[in-house]
C-alpha cells in the first residue's frame, strides 16, 4: 500500500509539473472539473452501494408484517462502530459535511483534508446501513469538495479557484446522486455562496453534466424517487400550495431548532462520547420502535406516498410498527413521523454516527405535504387536493426552508422527479416556505452555526472580503514598546529612531498601558527644560479602541471609521499587547481582495 502511494504521489508531481508548461490556468481548471465530476459520482455510486449492501444483508429476512426487534439492535450498533471508527482511525470531527465546508471557504481558504476525500463515504455507509435515521447527500459534498479543493492544492492553484473547484465537487455530488445537473449547478450558489461568474459557470456545468452522465453510466435510468403526475395543475390550488408552504417554513422552523437544540445537549457530552453513544443509540431505538419509517435514509417510504394512489397503499408505511393493524391511525402515524425525525436525526449524529439534515429534510417533506393533504380534504375544503402531489411539494418545500435555498428545491424536485407539470406550484411552495421562516431564522441549517461566529461568507462582496481576512494577518507585531516610567529625555530619542506615529506603553508582564501619540507632543518636543521634569505616564493617552485577539474583521473596520484612527493595538484575553493593526494595510488588503473577488 505504501508503495501504491509513493507512486501515484510521483505521478501526480509529475502531472504538475507538465501541466504548468503545457496548459493555461483556465485549461486546467475545466480539466480538473471534469475529473472532479468523474470522482464524486464514484464516490456516490459507492456510498450508495455500500449502504444497499449493508442493508440488504441485515434486513433481507425481515417479515413484512410484524415489529422486528433486531430494529432495536441495528441503529445502536452501526452508531458504536461508526464512532469508534472516527475516534481511533480518522481521529478528526467529520460529522456536519457542509458546514465543514463553508467554514473551510471562509477560514481556511478552502482547505479540506486530504481524509475527506473518503473518510466520510465509509463512515455514513456504517451509520445509515445499519439504519441511522440521516442522508448520505452531505457525506458526498463533503468528499466532492475535498477532492476539488486537494486536487487545485495539488495543481498549485489560487485560492479563488480551489473555492471553484470545491463547487465544482458540490455540485458534481448532488448531481450525481439525484441525476438532477440544473440542482447541482443551482445548490452550490445558494448554499455554498459561491458566485455564479462567467469564469466559473463552465467548470461547475462540467462537473454536473460528467457527474450525471457517468451516474447514468453506473446505475442506468433508475431513480432515488419515482413520480407520475395524474393530472394536470389547476389554479384553484393556488390558496393550498401558498398554505402548504406555510406550514413547510414552520416545519423547517421546527425541525431547524430541533436539530439545534438536541445537538446541544449531546454536545455537552462530549467528553463521555459512550454516554452520548449510549444515550443517541437509546433515543434512535426507542423511536424505530415505535416508528420503524424512521430506519435508514427513508426513501422507500417517500416513494410509497409518492406512488400510492388509495389508502391500501399508504397504509404498507405502518408495516413492522405497533399500528400495523390500525390503518384508521394512519394520519397519526404520520404527523408522529414528522414530529420525531429531527430528534432521530439529532440523536444518530449526536451518539456518535455520521450523516446529513439532507435526506431528512426530503423525508419530512413528502410526510409533512402527505399530511397537509390529509387534513385539507378531510376538515378545511370541498375541493380535494391529491396527497401524492403534495408530498412532493412537501419535499420542496420543508428543503427550501432547512437549507434556505428555494430554487435547488424547485428544480431538484422537478429533475429528479420529472415533475415538470407541477413546475408553477414547486415555485409557489417553495418560495412561501423559505418567506416564512426566514421571518424567524435568517441562515440555513449548514450556515447558522457559522454566522453566529462571525465565519459564514455569503454573496455580499464587502461581508465576503471581510469574512475572508484574517486579524492575525494583518497584525504588525513588531512595535518597540516603551515602560512607563521613561523620562521624556529618553522618549525623545526613541522617537529620533522610530518610523511610526504611535508607540505602546507597557508594564513589566507586557500590559498594555496607554500610547504615545507622537502628533500630539509637538508642542514639547523640543522644549529642553521639560525633558528631565515629565516621564511617559505623564504624557500617555488611552487608544482611541482597543481590537481584541479573536475580533471579527467586521468589527475592526467599524473600529475605524468611528475613531478615524490610523493604527489600533490588537491585545489578548489578559490585556497584554500582540501588535497593532494600521488602517492603510488594511484597506489596501481589502480593496486587492475585492479586486480578486470581482475578476472573472
Amino acid at each position: 500500500m505504501k508503495i501504491i502511494i509513493q507512486k501515484a504521489n510521483a505521478f501526480l508531481e509529475t502531472m504538475t509539473s507538465w501541466t504548468e508548461g503545457h496548459l493555461s490556468k483556465r485549461q486546467l481548471t475545466l480539466i480538473l472539473a471534469f475529473a472532479v465530476g468523474l470522482l464524486a459520482a464514484l464516490a456516490a455510486y459507492i456510498l450508495h452501494s455500500l449502504i444497499h449492501i449493508i442493508q440488504h444483508f441485515l434486513t433481507e429476512n425481515f417479515a413484512n408484517s410484524r415489529f422486528n426487534w433486531y430494529f432495536l439492535v441495528f441503529p445502536v450498533l452501526g452508531i458504536l462502530i461508526t464512532m469508534l471508527f472516527v475516534r481511533y482511525v480518522v481521529r478528526d470531527n467529520i460529522s456536519h459535511g457542509i458546514t465543514r465546508i463553508l467554514y473551510a471557504i471562509s477560514t481556511k481558504q478552502g482547505h479540506l483534508k486530504a481524509h475527506n476525500t473518503w473518510t466520510s463515504v465509509v463512515a455514513s455507509a456504517i451509520t445509515i446501513g445499519f439504519g441511522g435515521s440521516v442522508g448520505a447527500e452531505a457525506p458526498i459534498v463533503l468528499t466532492g469538495s475535498a477532492i476539488g479543493s486537494n486536487l487545485a492544492r495539488r495543481f498549485n492553484l489560487d485560492s479563488k479557484t480551489i473555492f471553484l473547484l470545491i463547487g465544482c465537487g458540490a455540485s458534481a455530488a448532488i448531481a450525481g446522486i439525484f441525476k438532477a445537473p440544473i440542482a447541482g449547478l443551482v445548490f452550490t450558489i445558494e448554499v455554498l455562496m459561491i458566485d455564479l461568474t462567467m469564469a466559473s459557470l463552465l467548470p461547475i456545468l462540467i462537473a454536473s453534466v460528467t457527474a450525471t452522465c457517468f451516474t447514468y453510466v453506473l446505475v442506468g435510468d433508475s431513480s432515488l424517487f419515482s413520480f407520475t403526475l395524474s393530472e394536470a395543475w389547476p389554479v384553484d390550488r393556488v390558496p393550498a400550495d401558498i398554505s402548504l408552504g406555510v406550514t413547510c417554513g414552520l416545519v423547517s422552523l421546527y425541525f431547524i431548532r430541533s436539530m439545534t437544540f438536541f445537538e446541544g445537549i449531546y454536545g455537552r457530552l462530549s467528553a463521555h462520547p459512550y454516554m452520548k453513544w449510549l444515550l443517541g443509540g437509546l433515543v434512535l431505538s426507542t423511536l424505530i420502535f415505535l416508528f420503524p419509517a424512521l430506519y435508514g435514509e427513508g426513501y422507500n417510504a417517500i416513494n410509497i406516498l409518492l406512488n400510492g394512489e388509495s389508502s391500501e397503499d399508504w397504509n404498507t408505511l405502518l408495516s413492522h410498527s405497533l399500528f400495523s393493524s390500525r390503518p384508521e391511525l394512519l394520519v397519526l402515524y404520520v404527523a408522529m413521523v414528522v414530529a420525531t425525525k429531527a430528534i432521530a436525526t439529532a440523536s444518530t449524529n449526536g451518539g456518535g454516527g455520521c450523516g446529513g439534515t439532507f435526506a431528512p429534510s426530503l423525508f419530512i417533506g413528502a410526510f409533512a405535504g402527505f399530511l397537509f393533504a390529509s387534513i385539507w380534504n378531510t376538515f378545511i375544503s370541498d375541493i380535494e387536493i391529491p396527497e401524492k402531489n403534495f408530498a412532493l411539494l412537501g419535499m420542496a418545500g420543508v428543503m427550501s426552508g432547512v437549507m434556505h435555498a428555494p430554487l435547488t428545491g424547485v428544480f431538484l424536485i422537478a429533475e429528479l422527479s420529472g415533475g415538470y407539470g407541477l413546475f408553477i406550484p414547486l415555485i409557489i411552495v417553495s418560495t412561501v416556505s423559505y418567506l416564512t421562516i426566514y421571518v424567524f431564522e435568517p441562515h440555513s441549517i449548514y450556515g447558522m452555526r457559522l454566522a453566529r461566529e462571525g465565519k459564514l461568507l455569503t454573496h455580499h462582496t464587502d461581508h465576503a472580503v471581510l469574512t475572508l481576512m484574517s486579524l492575525d494577518t494583518v497584525i504588525e507585531r513588531d512595535c518597540s514598546a516603551i515602560p512607563p516610567n521613561m523620562m521624556l529625555s529618553q522618549l525623545i530619542h526613541k522617537i529620533s529612531r522610530s518610523r511610526v506615529d504611535v508607540i505602546p506603553v507597557v508594564d513589566e508582564t507586557n500590559r498594555l498601558l496607554g500610547e504615545i501619540d507622537m502628533t500630539k507632543l509637538r508642542h514639547i518636543l523640543f522644549r529642553t527644560e521639560l525633558y528631565h521634569r515629565f516621564n511617559v505616564s505623564q504624557l500617555m493617552t488611552d487608544p482611541p479602541a482597543l481590537l481584541g485577539v479573536n475580533d471579527p474583521m467586521e468589527d475592526v473596520m467599524k473600529a475605524f471609521d468611528s475613531t478615524n484612527a490610523q493604527q489600533l493595538p490588537v491585545i489578548d484575553t489578559d490585556h497584554k499587547l500582540i501588535g497593532y493593526v494600521s488602517r492603510s494595510h488594511v484597506y489596501s488588503l481589502y480593496r486587492k481582495m475585492v479586486a480578486d473577488l470581482s475578476n472573472d
